[in-house]
Protein backbone atom coordinates (compact mmCIF):
# COMPACT_ATOMS: atom_id res chain seq x y z
CA UNK A 1 0.00 0.00 0.00
CA UNK A 2 2.93 2.15 -0.16
CA UNK A 3 3.99 2.16 -3.70
CA UNK A 4 1.73 3.76 -6.34
CA UNK A 5 0.80 2.12 -9.76
CA UNK A 6 -0.43 4.01 -12.65
CA UNK A 7 -1.67 1.68 -15.57
CA UNK A 8 -0.42 2.14 -18.82
CA UNK A 9 -3.78 2.59 -21.25
CA UNK A 10 -5.48 -0.40 -19.44
CA UNK A 11 -7.28 -2.06 -22.29
CA UNK A 12 -9.05 -4.83 -20.65
CA UNK A 13 -10.94 -5.76 -17.39
CA UNK A 14 -12.60 -8.28 -15.82
CA UNK A 15 -16.22 -7.91 -13.57
CA UNK A 16 -16.80 -11.21 -11.10
CA UNK A 17 -20.16 -10.62 -9.36
CA UNK A 18 -21.21 -12.40 -6.75
CA UNK A 19 -22.50 -16.00 -7.19
CA UNK A 20 -26.17 -16.30 -7.16
CA UNK A 21 -26.71 -13.05 -6.13
CA UNK A 22 -29.46 -11.67 -8.45
CA UNK A 23 -29.62 -8.35 -7.04
CA UNK A 24 -26.79 -7.60 -8.74
CA UNK A 25 -27.22 -8.46 -11.98
CA UNK A 26 -28.11 -4.89 -13.00
CA UNK A 27 -25.37 -3.24 -10.81
CA UNK A 28 -23.00 -5.50 -13.38
CA UNK A 29 -24.50 -4.53 -16.44
CA UNK A 30 -24.25 -1.68 -15.41
CA UNK A 31 -20.72 -0.97 -15.00
CA UNK A 32 -20.24 -2.39 -17.66
CA UNK A 33 -21.79 -0.37 -19.61
CA UNK A 34 -19.77 2.17 -18.71
CA UNK A 35 -16.89 0.83 -18.54
CA UNK A 36 -17.13 0.46 -22.58
CA UNK A 37 -18.70 3.15 -23.72
CA UNK A 38 -16.68 6.15 -21.78
CA UNK A 39 -13.48 7.20 -24.27
CA UNK A 40 -10.39 6.39 -22.97
CA UNK A 41 -6.90 6.87 -23.67
CA UNK A 42 -7.57 9.03 -27.05
CA UNK A 43 -9.76 6.37 -28.46
CA UNK A 44 -13.66 7.12 -28.89
CA UNK A 45 -15.10 4.07 -26.67
CA UNK A 46 -14.19 2.72 -23.96
CA UNK A 47 -11.81 -0.41 -22.72
CA UNK A 48 -13.23 -4.04 -23.21
CA UNK A 49 -15.14 -5.77 -20.56
CA UNK A 50 -15.49 -9.44 -19.41
CA UNK A 51 -18.11 -11.18 -17.34
CA UNK A 52 -19.39 -14.13 -16.15
CA UNK A 53 -20.34 -16.61 -19.04
CA UNK A 54 -23.38 -17.84 -17.00
CA UNK A 55 -24.70 -13.71 -17.51
CA UNK A 56 -25.16 -14.55 -21.19
CA UNK A 57 -28.51 -15.82 -21.44
CA UNK A 58 -29.86 -13.93 -18.20
CA UNK A 59 -32.63 -12.37 -18.49
CA UNK A 60 -31.81 -10.15 -15.96
CA UNK A 61 -28.65 -9.24 -17.61
CA UNK A 62 -30.76 -8.92 -21.02
CA UNK A 63 -27.53 -9.06 -23.65
CA UNK A 64 -29.36 -9.03 -26.68
CA UNK A 65 -30.94 -5.94 -25.56
CA UNK A 66 -28.28 -4.91 -24.73
CA UNK A 67 -26.55 -5.09 -28.37
CA UNK A 68 -28.76 -3.73 -29.66
CA UNK A 69 -29.23 -0.46 -28.03
CA UNK A 70 -25.34 -0.16 -27.51
CA UNK A 71 -23.69 -1.33 -30.65
CA UNK A 72 -20.14 -0.77 -29.02
CA UNK A 73 -21.34 -3.81 -26.91
CA UNK A 74 -21.10 -6.19 -29.84
CA UNK A 75 -16.52 -5.49 -30.00
CA UNK A 76 -15.71 -4.71 -26.53
CA UNK A 77 -18.52 -6.82 -23.88
CA UNK A 78 -17.11 -10.47 -23.61
CA UNK A 79 -17.26 -13.36 -21.46
CA UNK A 80 -14.98 -15.01 -19.18
CA UNK A 81 -15.26 -18.65 -18.11
CA UNK A 82 -12.90 -20.65 -15.50
CA UNK A 83 -10.94 -22.18 -17.97
CA UNK A 84 -9.82 -18.79 -19.45
CA UNK A 85 -8.83 -17.36 -16.08
CA UNK A 86 -6.75 -20.58 -15.86
CA UNK A 87 -4.97 -20.76 -18.72
CA UNK A 88 -4.43 -16.97 -20.16
CA UNK A 89 -5.00 -14.69 -16.51
CA UNK A 90 -2.53 -12.15 -18.51
CA UNK A 91 -6.04 -11.67 -20.53
CA UNK A 92 -6.70 -8.88 -17.96
CA UNK A 93 -5.12 -5.87 -16.78
CA UNK A 94 -7.01 -5.40 -13.55
CA UNK A 95 -10.36 -7.29 -11.68
CA UNK A 96 -13.34 -5.57 -10.47
CA UNK A 97 -15.50 -7.65 -7.60
CA UNK A 98 -19.05 -7.09 -7.22
CA UNK A 99 -19.90 -8.61 -3.79
CA UNK A 100 -18.36 -9.73 -0.27
CA UNK A 101 -15.09 -11.27 0.89
CA UNK A 102 -16.72 -14.58 -0.37
CA UNK A 103 -16.09 -12.98 -3.71
CA UNK A 104 -12.93 -11.79 -3.13
CA UNK A 105 -11.82 -15.00 -1.95
CA UNK A 106 -13.40 -17.00 -5.21
CA UNK A 107 -11.09 -14.39 -7.68
CA UNK A 108 -8.23 -16.16 -5.58
CA UNK A 109 -9.28 -19.52 -6.54
CA UNK A 110 -9.83 -18.83 -9.93
CA UNK A 111 -6.47 -17.68 -10.70
CA UNK A 112 -4.54 -20.03 -8.85
CA UNK A 113 -1.24 -18.72 -10.24
CA UNK A 114 -1.03 -14.92 -11.23
CA UNK A 115 -3.50 -12.86 -10.79
CA UNK A 116 -4.37 -9.30 -12.23
CA UNK A 117 -4.70 -6.36 -9.29
CA UNK A 118 -8.13 -6.38 -7.84
CA UNK A 119 -10.49 -3.60 -7.19
CA UNK A 120 -13.44 -4.95 -4.45
CA UNK A 121 -16.65 -3.35 -4.14
CA UNK A 122 -18.35 -3.50 -1.02
CA UNK A 123 -21.91 -5.53 -1.90
CA UNK A 124 -22.11 -8.36 0.97
CA UNK A 125 -21.87 -8.53 4.28
CA UNK A 126 -18.62 -7.67 6.61
CA UNK A 127 -16.66 -6.34 4.15
CA UNK A 128 -12.82 -6.86 5.75
CA UNK A 129 -11.49 -7.02 2.16
CA UNK A 130 -13.57 -4.92 0.33
CA UNK A 131 -13.09 -1.34 0.72
CA UNK A 132 -15.14 0.88 -2.13
CA UNK A 133 -18.65 2.02 -2.03
CA UNK A 134 -20.56 0.78 -5.27
CA UNK A 135 -22.29 4.02 -5.07
CA UNK A 136 -19.49 5.81 -6.07
CA UNK A 137 -17.90 3.19 -8.96
CA UNK A 138 -17.48 5.71 -11.24
CA UNK A 139 -15.37 8.36 -9.30
CA UNK A 140 -13.45 5.21 -8.26
CA UNK A 141 -12.84 3.27 -11.63
CA UNK A 142 -11.65 7.15 -13.55
CA UNK A 143 -9.00 7.71 -10.78
CA UNK A 144 -8.05 4.27 -10.74
CA UNK A 145 -7.46 4.51 -14.21
CA UNK A 146 -6.30 7.79 -14.86
CA UNK A 147 -4.58 8.75 -11.78
CA UNK A 148 -3.19 5.14 -10.54
CA UNK A 149 -3.36 3.03 -7.74
CA UNK A 150 -1.79 1.87 -4.03
CA UNK A 151 -1.84 -2.01 -4.69
CA UNK A 152 -1.19 -3.91 -1.34
CA UNK A 153 0.44 -7.41 -1.82
CA UNK A 154 -1.52 -10.16 0.24
CA UNK A 155 0.67 -12.98 0.77
CA UNK A 156 -1.13 -16.28 -0.19
CA UNK A 157 0.27 -19.97 0.76
CA UNK A 158 0.92 -22.74 -1.06
CA UNK A 159 -0.85 -25.89 0.07
CA UNK A 160 0.46 -29.04 -1.42
CA UNK A 161 -1.16 -32.30 -0.51
CA UNK A 162 1.02 -35.30 -0.46
CA UNK A 163 -0.10 -38.88 -0.35
CA UNK A 164 1.03 -41.92 0.71
CA UNK A 165 2.49 -44.15 -1.63
CA UNK A 166 2.16 -47.96 -0.17
CA UNK A 167 5.47 -50.07 -0.04
CA UNK A 168 5.92 -52.34 -2.49
CA UNK A 169 7.05 -55.41 -0.62
CA UNK A 170 3.68 -54.97 1.89
CA UNK A 171 1.07 -57.75 1.13
CA UNK A 172 -0.51 -57.48 4.21
CA UNK A 173 -2.14 -54.81 6.68
CA UNK A 174 -0.23 -56.42 9.50
CA UNK A 175 3.23 -56.51 7.01
CA UNK A 176 2.47 -52.92 5.94
CA UNK A 177 2.13 -51.77 9.41
CA UNK A 178 5.83 -53.67 10.41
CA UNK A 179 7.54 -52.23 7.40
CA UNK A 180 5.79 -48.67 8.81
CA UNK A 181 7.36 -49.45 12.22
CA UNK A 182 10.72 -49.61 10.55
CA UNK A 183 10.80 -46.37 8.65
CA UNK A 184 9.98 -44.05 11.09
CA UNK A 185 12.20 -41.28 12.71
CA UNK A 186 13.50 -41.59 16.44
CA UNK A 187 11.51 -39.15 18.08
CA UNK A 188 10.09 -41.87 20.40
CA UNK A 189 7.02 -43.99 20.33
CA UNK A 190 4.19 -40.59 20.75
CA UNK A 191 5.75 -39.33 17.85
CA UNK A 192 5.95 -41.66 15.48
CA UNK A 193 5.83 -40.12 11.63
CA UNK A 194 6.78 -42.74 9.09
CA UNK A 195 9.49 -41.84 6.08
CA UNK A 196 7.79 -43.21 3.96
CA UNK A 197 7.56 -42.13 0.08
CA UNK A 198 4.82 -39.80 -0.86
CA UNK A 199 3.67 -38.21 -3.98
CA UNK A 200 2.41 -34.16 -4.79
CA UNK A 201 -1.18 -35.23 -5.91
CA UNK A 202 -2.79 -31.60 -5.26
CA UNK A 203 -1.49 -27.78 -4.92
CA UNK A 204 -3.72 -24.80 -3.68
CA UNK A 205 -2.84 -21.28 -3.19
CA UNK A 206 -4.92 -19.62 -0.79
CA UNK A 207 -5.36 -15.83 0.70
CA UNK A 208 -7.10 -16.58 3.90
CA UNK A 209 -6.35 -20.09 5.56
CA UNK A 210 -5.76 -24.07 5.32
CA UNK A 211 -7.86 -25.65 7.99
CA UNK A 212 -7.15 -29.10 9.00
CA UNK A 213 -10.07 -30.59 11.45
CA UNK A 214 -11.61 -33.92 12.46
CA UNK A 215 -14.41 -33.74 9.92
CA UNK A 216 -17.59 -36.14 10.99
CA UNK A 217 -15.68 -37.77 13.05
CA UNK A 218 -16.07 -37.81 16.84
CA UNK A 219 -12.76 -38.45 17.73
CA UNK A 220 -10.35 -35.68 18.43
CA UNK A 221 -7.86 -34.74 15.89
CA UNK A 222 -4.10 -36.27 16.29
CA UNK A 223 -1.79 -34.67 13.74
CA UNK A 224 1.73 -33.99 13.80
CA UNK A 225 3.07 -30.34 13.29
CA UNK A 226 6.85 -30.26 11.60
CA UNK A 227 8.59 -26.94 10.87
CA UNK A 228 11.38 -26.92 8.53
CA UNK A 229 11.35 -30.58 8.73
CA UNK A 230 11.64 -30.42 12.54
CA UNK A 231 9.04 -31.72 14.72
CA UNK A 232 7.07 -28.70 16.59
CA UNK A 233 4.27 -30.31 18.31
CA UNK A 234 1.94 -32.89 18.12
CA UNK A 235 -1.58 -31.42 17.99
CA UNK A 236 -4.84 -32.76 19.52
CA UNK A 237 -7.59 -30.76 18.76
CA UNK A 238 -10.63 -30.12 16.85
CA UNK A 239 -8.41 -29.19 14.45
CA UNK A 240 -5.78 -26.70 12.95
CA UNK A 241 -6.03 -23.35 10.63
CA UNK A 242 -2.90 -21.93 8.63
CA UNK A 243 -3.72 -18.68 8.04
CA UNK A 244 -2.16 -15.57 6.33
CA UNK A 245 -2.70 -12.44 7.99
CA UNK A 246 -5.22 -11.32 5.73
CA UNK A 247 -6.60 -14.55 6.99
CA UNK A 248 -5.89 -13.78 10.45
CA UNK A 249 -9.32 -11.82 10.65
CA UNK A 250 -11.24 -15.05 9.63
CA UNK A 251 -11.53 -18.23 10.99
CA UNK A 252 -8.46 -17.87 13.27
CA UNK A 253 -9.74 -15.21 14.69
CA UNK A 254 -12.88 -16.86 15.68
CA UNK A 255 -10.41 -19.67 17.38
CA UNK A 256 -8.65 -17.45 19.44
CA UNK A 257 -6.28 -15.95 17.16
CA UNK A 258 -4.20 -13.04 16.83
CA UNK A 259 -5.40 -9.95 14.38
CA UNK A 260 -2.49 -9.79 12.45
CA UNK A 261 -1.51 -6.56 9.80
CA UNK A 262 -1.13 -7.70 6.38
CA UNK A 263 2.27 -6.16 6.27
CA UNK A 264 3.71 -8.34 8.51
CA UNK A 265 5.41 -11.78 6.41
CA UNK A 266 4.13 -14.36 8.96
CA UNK A 267 2.44 -17.59 8.93
CA UNK A 268 -0.49 -18.10 11.56
CA UNK A 269 -0.73 -21.53 13.23
CA UNK A 270 -3.98 -21.11 15.49
CA UNK A 271 -5.65 -24.55 17.09
CA UNK A 272 -9.09 -25.07 17.55
CA UNK A 273 -10.48 -25.93 20.34
CA UNK A 274 -7.28 -27.48 21.61
CA UNK A 275 -7.07 -30.49 24.44
CA UNK A 276 -4.29 -29.08 26.02
CA UNK A 277 -4.59 -25.31 27.25
CA UNK A 278 -0.96 -24.34 26.54
CA UNK A 279 -1.16 -24.48 23.05
CA UNK A 280 -1.48 -21.14 22.07
CA UNK A 281 -2.20 -19.72 18.88
CA UNK A 282 1.21 -18.57 17.45
CA UNK A 283 2.60 -17.07 14.80
CA UNK A 284 6.31 -17.63 12.56
CA UNK A 285 7.92 -16.90 9.66
CA UNK A 286 6.28 -16.93 6.45
CA UNK A 287 10.05 -18.18 5.02
CA UNK A 288 9.65 -21.21 7.47
CA UNK A 289 7.99 -24.68 5.58
CA UNK A 290 5.13 -25.84 7.82
CA UNK A 291 4.33 -29.81 7.41
CA UNK A 292 1.14 -31.18 9.03
CA UNK A 293 1.10 -34.66 8.74
CA UNK A 294 -1.72 -37.68 9.80
CA UNK A 295 0.44 -40.21 11.66
CA UNK A 296 -0.46 -44.15 11.15
CA UNK A 297 -1.64 -44.51 14.78
CA UNK A 298 -4.19 -42.11 14.62
CA UNK A 299 -7.54 -43.28 15.20
CA UNK A 300 -9.11 -41.35 12.10
CA UNK A 301 -8.71 -39.77 9.28
CA UNK A 302 -8.63 -35.46 9.20
CA UNK A 303 -10.30 -33.48 6.53
CA UNK A 304 -8.77 -30.04 4.69
CA UNK A 305 -10.62 -27.65 3.36
CA UNK A 306 -8.49 -24.45 1.27
CA UNK A 307 -10.31 -20.89 1.78
CA UNK A 308 -13.44 -23.07 2.74
CA UNK A 309 -13.50 -24.97 -0.86
CA UNK A 310 -11.73 -28.21 -2.09
CA UNK A 311 -12.51 -30.06 0.90
CA UNK A 312 -10.29 -33.34 0.68
CA UNK A 313 -9.31 -36.30 3.49
CA UNK A 314 -5.88 -36.81 4.83
CA UNK A 315 -5.79 -40.85 5.60
CA UNK A 316 -3.10 -42.16 7.64
CA UNK A 317 0.55 -41.10 6.13
CA UNK A 318 -0.65 -38.28 4.24
CA UNK A 319 0.42 -34.57 4.75
CA UNK A 320 0.17 -31.11 3.68
CA UNK A 321 3.06 -29.08 2.72
CA UNK A 322 2.42 -25.57 3.40
CA UNK A 323 5.36 -22.70 2.05
CA UNK A 324 5.00 -19.15 1.01
CA UNK A 325 2.97 -18.80 -2.17
CA UNK A 326 5.10 -17.38 -5.10
CA UNK A 327 2.17 -15.54 -6.29
CA UNK A 328 0.77 -12.59 -3.91
CA UNK A 329 -2.80 -10.90 -4.05
CA UNK A 330 -2.56 -7.88 -4.94
CA UNK A 331 -5.70 -5.44 -4.03
CA UNK A 332 -6.32 -2.10 -4.66
CA UNK A 333 -6.37 0.77 -1.60
CA UNK A 334 -8.76 3.40 -0.87
CA UNK A 335 -6.76 5.24 0.90
CA UNK A 336 -3.41 3.52 2.34
CA UNK A 337 -2.94 -0.20 3.54
CA UNK A 338 -2.67 0.53 7.26
CA UNK A 339 -5.61 2.70 6.80
CA UNK A 340 -8.01 0.34 5.08
CA UNK A 341 -6.72 -1.99 7.34
CA UNK A 342 -8.05 -0.36 10.69
CA UNK A 343 -11.00 0.95 8.79
CA UNK A 344 -12.30 -2.35 8.56
CA UNK A 345 -11.56 -3.48 12.19
CA UNK A 346 -13.62 -0.58 13.15
CA UNK A 347 -16.32 -1.30 10.85
CA UNK A 348 -16.70 -4.93 10.76
CA UNK A 349 -15.76 -5.54 14.34
CA UNK A 350 -16.75 -2.39 16.43
CA UNK A 351 -12.54 -3.29 17.27
CA UNK A 352 -12.37 -2.13 20.65
CA UNK A 353 -15.77 0.22 21.30
CA UNK A 354 -17.43 0.69 24.21
CA UNK A 355 -18.80 3.54 26.10
CA UNK A 356 -15.95 6.08 27.35
CA UNK A 357 -15.56 6.35 30.91
CA UNK A 358 -16.53 9.59 32.84
CA UNK A 359 -14.37 11.72 34.91
CA UNK A 360 -15.17 12.63 37.94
Amino acid sequence: GRTRVKWESPKSVMIITKPGDCSLIGMTRDMALYLVETPRYGSESGITCYVDEKLKNSKRFKYDKIVRNHPIACEKLKFWTPELCALQPKSFDFIITLGGDGTVLFSSWLFQNYIPPVIPFHLGSLGFLTPFDFDRYKQHLHNAMERGVRINLRGRLTCTVYRRVPHPDCKSPEEAKAVQLRNVQPLGEERQVPCFTTIPVEKYHVINDLVVDRGPSPYVSLLELFGDDKHLTTVQADGLAISTPTGSTAYSLSAGGSLTHPDIHAILITPICPHTLSFRPTLVPDSMELRICVPFNSRNTAWASFDGRGRVELKQGDHIKVTASRYPFPTVCKEDQATDWFNSLQNCLHWNKRERQKSF
